[in-house]
Parts: structure tokens; sequence; C-alpha cells
């Protein structure tokens, strides 16, 4: 099992930073952090599985975080709620991106969702 998490944590690694540097949109974190937007039920009929995503990535955060960050860089999570409710994904996608300016986005875990937020990304081209 630990191996498997080691994969899961190189690959989280991997994804922050392919997305910090490959980004279009400009990341407006604080210059020694970089945000990272959680985007999975925590309220509505997904909660039950979903929360215990949200759980996932905000332990791999702490780990990365406890082993000197990202690129010289503290990952800081950005958690907010679509509660289950598919047209809200796409909003709080948008509000990761526009607002908090996110580097990456992990989340939508039902394809519902991941087609929800697509148009967003490619709108923000993100």
């Amino acid at each position: 099992m630990r191996g498997n998490f080691s994969t899961i944590t190189k690959m989280f690694s991997a994804g922050v930073v392919a997305a910090g540097l490959l980004t279009s949109a400009p990341v407006k974190a604080a210059d020694d952090t970089i945000k990272v937007g959680i985007l999975h039920s925590l309220s509505g009929t997904m909660a039950i599985s979903e929360t215990t995503l949200k759980d996932a990535m905000l332990m791999l955060i702490d780990e990365q975080n406890a082993k000197g960050g990202l690129l010289g860089k503290k990952l800081e999570a950005v958690v907010v709620d679509p509660a289950s409710n598919w047209p809200l994904f796409a909003e709080k996608a948008r509000e990761l991106i526009s607002k908090d300016k996110v580097a990456a986005v992990f989340g939508c875990w039902t394809s519902v969702s991941r087609k929800s937020v697509l148009p967003v990304f490619s709108e923000l081209e993100n």
C-alpha cells in the first residue's frame, strides 16, 4: 500500500507542477505559495464519497509542504463545496480560477461534474 501512496503523491506533485508551469492564467498567490483548488462535494448526495477525496488531497498537500513544498513554495489548499449540484461545479470552478487564482484544480469525481466544468476551463484557458 505504501508504494501506491508514494505513486499517488508523485502524480499529485507532477500535476501541480505541470498545472502551475503550463497554465496561461497568471497565478496571483503570495510569492511563497501555490494555490491549489479542491473541488469536491462536501454536502449533498455525493458528500459520502467525495469528502474522503478532499481529505486525501489535504493530507497530500500537508505531506508535500512538510517536505519543503513544491518548487520552493508551500501549497495552499482552497476548498470549495459544489454541494452535489452539477451546475454549481461550473460556478465554483470559475471562482477558483478567476477569484482565488489557483494554479490547479483537483476534484470532479463524477463524469457529470467533469462535463460541467470543462467549458469553464476551456473558456478561461486553464
